[in-house]
């Protein structure tokens, strides 16, 4: 039996379920609150994702407080989510995260992942790469890796049975002004979350036919 013709478990459904039913919602309940320990708990569940060099250059700025959010509601166009939503959570990128690659590697040698020669190795390596990589380059590194860990947290959201929308519009510089961020850190996405007041709507797809290549890409 092929992989393809595997029957399903409930554990395969649930998931297939979780991608099949998430969807970019725009209007919530403004009377949902999610618990910090729910957010701080699916933001954990998301940095699972995987990252270049295991380095996670993610952060995030959880916005919960009301008056923040309606400090945030101008400089992302008046899109009502962001005051509605219980919390926007703007996906950062770390474009110094190889300074923390000896509390990684650190920490993997801990948990007998690796061993110490292996780590030390790996921080020189990266350390050295990173810090002397373009900042297009590093740029496009935690661009990458901010849309991975962007992805899993919308997924670990509608798992809890909650909703979320990614945000690409905003005033990048105005946000990061105003909420004194430093450059050390480039803005990925915002991500509003909360409870659906209206479904988001179904969308289509290309089919994969359409999208999909095998060993080489067609003529134009």
């Amino acid at each position: 039996m092929s992989v393809s013709q595997r029957p399903k478990t409930t554990e395969h459904q649930l998931f297939f379920d979780v991608i099949q039913e998430r969807r970019s919602v725009r209007s919530f309940d403004p009377g949902i609150i999610i618990s910090r320990e729910e957010l701080t708990e699916t933001l954990r569940q998301a940095t699972l994702a995987p990252s270049a060099a295991n380095l996670q250059p993610w952060r995030f700025l959880v916005i919960d407080s009301p008056e923040l959010k309606q400090k945030l509601l101008p400089i992302a166009f008046n899109q009502q989510q962001v005051v509605e939503a219980s919390a926007v959570i703007a996906v950062l990128g770390d474009v110094e995260c190889y300074k923390w690659a000896e509390k990684i590697y650190g920490m993997a040698v801990d948990a007998d992942f690796m061993p110490a020669e292996t780590a030390k190795s790996f921080v020189e390596r990266y350390t050295g790469m990173y810090s002397n990589m373009s900042s297009e380059a590093i740029h496009q590194k935690v661009y990458t890796d901010g849309g991975l860990v962007s992805m899993q947290l919308m997924l670990v959201a509608r798992a809890k049975g909650y909703d979320t929308v990614p945000m690409g519009g905003y005033d990048k510089q105005k946000f990061m002004e105003a909420f004194r961020i430093s450059e050390r850190y480039v803005p990925i996405m915002l991500i509003a979350i909360g409870k659906a007041a209206k479904s988001g709507h179904p969308t289509v797809r290309l089919a994969v036919d359409d999208v999909t290549f095998f060993n080489e890409m067609p003529e134009e």
